[in-house]
């Protein structure tokens, strides 16, 4: 006698319920999740006492109210960047793991510290100290 042979059917794993939970979880933490924006940022400055050491060999970048350079001492020509950046590149002598302090001027724009900022990047230079004075006492 011939047995007719049962067709056996492939078993298939039914993927829309995954995606469907998937695309609820998504939706899910999308909404819970809490988007904050800091207006500003809290930075904890270490405290130094003493004076500082004065066997560093360090170049120092002035910028003055009007937004010019000086290193050293000796005023560039012209504001530009890229004379700022060959000016540190001379002084420096190619000698670029120097410190260079920026003295800028507190009534000078912030575009001009910035961009004093980029030409010392640029030059190469990887420390970089930003000078400051301590705060007067105010007698109220």
């Amino acid at each position: 006698m011939k047995f007719r042979q049962a067709r056996r059917e492939l078993p298939a794993l039914n993927l829309t319920p995954l995606i469907d939970i998937v695309f609820l979880l998504l939706i899910f933490f999308m909404v819970t999740t809490t988007f904050s924006r800091e207006t500003r940022l809290l930075v904890s400055l270490p405290e130094a006492s003493g004076s500082p050491e004065s066997s560093i060999e360090s170049i120092e970048v002035l910028v003055d109210r009007e937004g010019g350079y000086a290193i050293n001492g000796r005023r560039l020509i012209n504001s530009e960047v890229e004379s700022l950046v060959r000016g540190l590149e001379l002084e420096s002598g190619g000698d670029v793991s120097r410190l260079v302090v920026l003295v800028a001027d507190a009534e000078v724009r912030h575009q001009a510290v910035v961009s004093a900022m980029e030409a010392i990047g640029r030059a190469g230079f990887v420390g970089l100290s930003i000078a400051t004075r301590e705060p007067l006492e105010r007698t109220e």
